[in-house]
């Protein structure tokens, strides 16, 4: 961190805020859109429809909507973030300029965390649906697929394809990303067009032979969001606010595409639904459809293709299961250095890490991540569980961006908002909400792990001022502001472990109060945090720092 001062100030209620320097602003109004269309549009899909369908029924339906619903509202209040500062990894440095160091690392860590899984998560699922027919990529061990020696190989040669794409620059990335979500939204209108004009069984929305709308009653319905993908599904919004930063024209370019990435989506979501529950053949509901399988390990989309005699949807949809998730996995790993660049920035992790190419790409970071994700080519016992985890990991780390968003309205209130959410702090309590349900919802046996990730992050957190040469570099780490953090985790920890889902939860709390729980500490959480803000000065000086220095490009590329 630099060690000059701010100009003085008087009671500031308005920042001057500095582009980050170095970086490129060559993304577009749609290329900012695709990112993160293409971002929401990757393996989740693939299964997202069948295992909702599976716990909840045609209601499932209503879980779509209500997931694009939910992050939605905590969505709005990133894009008037990303409007306002329009930075690279603003989802770390957003908590830093409200609260400071400790509540900008405690989100950083989760987030960086969750996004680096991301990337071999998505490798993965491209190499299992290419193994249907290089069955040499994967084996069996247990009834669980994972890689061989062979698929891991292909697997870290896919993870360097991705990070030299990202390393010669952000237009280069935006230029391949746009080429390939163009690909993925017409196959998704190819898929939807082709089983709904093959075989449409509207009495499968309804019937009493199949169960009826909500065969399992409305709680699965709300339990499908993080378990079935749904929620993981929405998630790549975040792109429109990590690349705030590279965009020529943040002020109209954000909230177009942070909005527009979850409406396109969440149009193309339920569609997708209606037309899988449509055009499920009626003996695979012998069982209901709670009972429903699929034994091609391509996917339930291709299997309900070559049921329907399609086969060139079929091989359509095998060549998509590679594209979609591999498309996923290069726009995460261009996330990912720009996260590690904004904590290296504020000064929660080592300067080298805010080193760019000639490009404007943080390099070293690209490499961390690198090194990190190949280490995640393990045969996880569940992918779904895996995903779980990142579902209410990201979601963890976006929730305190409402709270942000209230703080900052009475720290600077003068500050110029080109996009402002209206209703006070009707939204921003919304979408906190909205963040806390979702968590909750994910399960304790999911739970229990990230915030256990969460503690081992305190532990590098401990390592970093430790071991780190020069001190003063190291910021405050602010606990008067940031400590809410602390306690809004242990209450969600506590609400999750009592709660109604997910294995090894004790179910104190049935359907319905564990949601009432959740509402009552959302408020408590919301008033300490919004009321443990910094002062006006200390905001001005925390933005102030984290802009004034130019980032260091030497290293390779020059």
């Amino acid at each position: 961190m630099p060690s000059a001062s701010p100009p003085p100030v008087s009671q500031p209620t308005s920042v001057k805020v500095e582009h980050d320097k170095g970086l490129k602003r060559d993304i577009g109004k749609i290329g900012l859109l695709f990112t993160g269309v293409g971002s929401i549009i990757g393996s989740g899909w693939l299964f997202g429809a069948f295992e909702a369908s599976a716990m909840v029924g045609p209601g499932a339906i209503i879980s779509w909507a209500l997931g694009a619903v939910m992050i939605g509202f905590v969505a709005m209040n990133y894009a008037e973030l990303g409007v306002m500062f329009p930075v690279a990894g603003g989802v770390i440095r957003y908590p830093h300029y409200a609260f400071g160091s400790f509540a900008s690392y405690t989100s950083g860590w989760i987030t960086w965390l969750s996004a680096a899984a991301t990337v071999p998560i998505e490798v993965m699922a491209a190499v299992q649906y290419a193994s249907s027919y290089l069955p040499w990529l994967m084996h069996n061990v247990d009834g669980v697929l994972v890689l061989t020696g062979g698929g891991i190989g292909v697997s870290i040669a896919l993870l360097l394809v991705f990070c030299v794409i990202n390393y010669f620059g952000v237009r280069l990335f935006a230029r391949v990303n746009n080429v390939v979500v163009w690909w993925k939204l017409l196959v998704i209108v190819l898929i939807i067009v082709v089983l709904v004009s093959l075989a449409f069984h509207p009495g499968h929305f309804h019937e009493a032979r199949f169960g009826g709308f909500l065969p399992e009653g409305p709680a699965p319905i709300f339990a499908a969001l993080p378990a079935a993908g749904i929620v993981f599904s929405y998630l790549g919004f975040r792109q429109g606010v990590e690349f705030a930063g590279e965009t020529n024209n943040p002020q109209k370019n954000v909230p177009f595409a942070v909005i527009g990435s979850i409406v396109v989506t969440g149009i193309i979501y339920i569609l997708l639904q209606v037309a899988f529950i449509g055009a499920v053949p009626d003996k695979l509901l012998s069982g209901g459809w709670s009972g429903l399988s699929f034994t091609n390990e391509a996917g339930p989309w291709a299997e309900i293709a070559i049921l329907l005699g399609a086969f060139w949807l079929a091989v359509v949809l095998y060549i998509d299961a590679i594209a979609s998730p591999a498309d996923t996995g290069l726009i995460f790993t261009a996330l990912s250095p720009r996260l590690s660049y904004s904590q290296a920035r504020v000064g929660n992790a080592p300067q080298f890490l805010t080193k760019l190419n000639k490009q404007g790409v943080p390099w070293a970071g690209l490499i961390v991540m690198f090194v990190v994700s190949c280490f995640m080519f393990l045969p996880f016992p569940s992918w779904a569980k895996l995903v779980g985890f990142i579902t209410s990991g990201t979601v963890l780390s976006f929730g305190s961006g409402p709270v942000v968003v209230a703080a900052l309205r009475r720290q600077l209130p003068k500050q110029e908002r080109p996009f402002k959410l209206p209703g006070g702090d009707v939204i921003p309590f919304i979408g906190f909400l909205c963040a806390n349900l979702i968590v909750y919802w994910t399960g304790w046996d999911t739970n229990w792990k990230l915030f256990v990730a969460v503690a081992l992050g305190y532990i590098v957190l401990i390592g970093h001022y430790v071991f780190h040469k020069d001190r003063s570099q190291i910021p405050p780490l602010q606990m008067k502001s940031g400590w809410w953090m602390l306690l809004w985790m242990a209450g969600l920890a506590l609400l999750s472990w009592i709660g109604f889902y997910g294995d090894g939860a004790l179910k104190l709390l049935g359907f319905g109060w564990g949601e009432l729980g959740a509402l009552v500490w959302t408020i408590i959480v919301f008033v300490v945090g919004v009321r443990n803000r910094l002062t006006p000065e200390e905001v001005v000086s925390t933005v102030h720092h984290t802009h004034i220095d130019e980032p260091d490009q030497k290293g390779a590329g020059e």
